[in-house]
């Protein structure tokens, strides 16, 4: 039996199976990059009440497993960590 989280009035077990893809797929992800998104995923992903359950980078694409509570949508859960996390990396590596 899966591990069931609960809110006031209900139990739940969302997850979801995500890919993110760069731009025209560039080899972008690796080295420093790729040790900051995880951290930042993990961050901003926790600020939304969300858990990434699994994730794996590779240098033209990402893969995650995330739990999203079904208070919020997917779309704007992964809107906003996909846009944070581009804010961020464009302040540190550009």
């Amino acid at each position: 039996m899966p591990d069931y989280q609960s809110l006031t009035h209900t139990r739940w077990d969302c997850k979801y199976h995500v890919v993110f893809i760069p731009k025209r797929r560039q080899k972008l992800i690796y080295g420093k990059l790729r040790k900051y998104l995880g951290e930042i995923f993990h961050e901003l992903a926790k600020r939304r009440g969300a858990k990434i359950v699994e994730g794996h980078m590779m240098i033209d694409h990402v893969h995650m497993c995330i739990s999203i509570p079904p208070k919020y949508s997917v779309s704007n859960t992964l809107g906003y960590i996909k846009g944070k996390s581009a804010i961020g990396i464009a302040r540190k590596f550009r």
